[in-house]
């Protein structure tokens, strides 16, 4: 039986592009509330394993981080009802920055 060797490179930084072109009003609208709120509810699930282990753990950052991603999608809202009044289309360039730390 022969041993294979399996290299692998293992970058401690990578940029990955979620989200790069033009989009209808809409189709942002689709785009950008699609992502918030899966943000949305994974802080929402964490909130719930926090609680489920203890009904006095604090999740104090969770909700704060949640109010301000229900701001941020209200933000996003107001500039794509202000493209769509205009009849402008909206350019979005979402890239997800990934490194670990020690």
């Amino acid at each position: 039986m022969e041993a294979k060797v399996v290299s692998e490179v293992v970058k401690d930084q990578r940029k990955i592009q979620l989200v790069d072109g033009t989009f209808t009003p809409t189709e942002a609208s689709d785009v950008i509330t699609a992502l918030i709120d899966e943000k949305i509810n994974f802080h929402k699930i964490q909130r719930l394993k926090i609680w489920e282990g203890n009904h006095l753990g604090k999740t104090n950052l969770l909700d704060s981080r949640i109010g301000e991603l229900e701001q941020e999608k209200l933000t996003a809202r107001n500039i794509i009802d202000h493209a769509r009044a205009k009849g402008k289309q909206i350019v979005i360039n979402g890239t997800l920055e990934i490194k670990y730390v020690d």
